[in-house]
């Protein structure tokens, strides 16, 4: 395991330390996964699920479940297939993990599972910003490929990216206890829950958003449309477009806020139907 100066750093810097020159990234993802190809000059291929339908050969391929903004849950037969695919292909499978702590009761398993032991081209990154509120110390792990992990920790200490100690010892206390990740999932279901139904009654289909932080939500309309819509009542929402093209007609809600905040967007959105 290596300590990293959180996710978002690993994500745009590791094609760059592999020396990646083509990289998958999911069709609908989180924007910096192709930021961080392009910043090696590496080709970007975008890519649906379905490990099957992925090109032979890739030097790196991104999967992230549950999935940010969808909150999609990819099956082990998913998983199973993108492992399988890394192994015939000789790429590194790069798991982005940050919201597996909140799968609501859904299965969900970290593709080291999967692995079952075998973490060859495998790495799994993990945040301590969502999982324990942490985003302000920048604490973040990634996990996997013995070798792996040994090439990257060479690398970045020439670079200067070691992670302070005490945020170390942070990052160790928190680890060590679930009961307060418990808490903060069943409070981003309950959020969940208040603002889909208020999102169904304004005619808004929720897709996927089964775990993870976020509501992935559309209407029969673009994606801007619907961000202006939100604007109008004094919510703020991510257009799906920020994503990829695929995402046009969708938009993402974030659940972080207060409780209080949630239920008054809530309310809002009720009283935006009935005018």
């Amino acid at each position: 395991m290596l300590p990293t100066i959180g996710s978002k750093e690993l994500v745009a810097l590791l094609a760059y330390l592999l020396e990646a020159k083509s990289v998958l990234i999911p069709e609908i993802a989180y924007p910096t996964y192709k930021v961080g190809a392009l910043l090696a000059r590496a080709e970007v291929l975008e890519v649906g699920i379905d490990a099957n339908s992925w090109p032979k050969k890739a030097d790196l391929a991104w999967i992230n479940s549950p999935s940010n903004p969808t909150g999609r849950v990819h099956s082990r037969e998913e998983l199973e297939a993108c492992l399988t695919w890394a192994r015939k292909s000789g790429a590194t499978l790069a798991s982005d993990e940050c919201y597996l702590p909140f799968t609501n009761g859904i299965k969900a398993q970290s593709i080291l599972a999967i692995a079952n032991g075998d973490n060859t081209s495998v790495l799994a990154v993990h945040s301590l910003s969502k999982r324990s509120n942490m985003a302000g110390y920048r604490g973040a792990f990634v996990a996997g490929d013995p070798k792996l992990i040994a090439q990257l920790l060479e690398i970045r200490k020439h670079m200067g990216m070691m992670l302070p100690l005490p945020i170390q010892k942070s990052m160790a206390i928190a680890l060590s206890d679930q009961s307060h990740v418990d808490k903060q999932a069943g409070r981003y279901q309950a959020r969940r829950e208040v603002l889909a139904k208020a999102l169904i009654a304004a005619g808004f289909k929720i897709e996927f958003s089964e775990a993870g932080l976020y509501i992935w939500c559309s209407r029969d309309e673009k994606d801007w449309d619907s961000v202006n819509w939100f604007a109008e009542i004094g919510i703020l929402v991510t257009p799906g477009s920020f994503y990829g093209s695929k995402g046009d007609r969708c938009v993402r809600i974030a659940l972080t806020a207060s409780d209080e905040n949630i239920s008054s967007a809530a309310s809002r959105i009720i009283a935006a139907v009935n005018r």
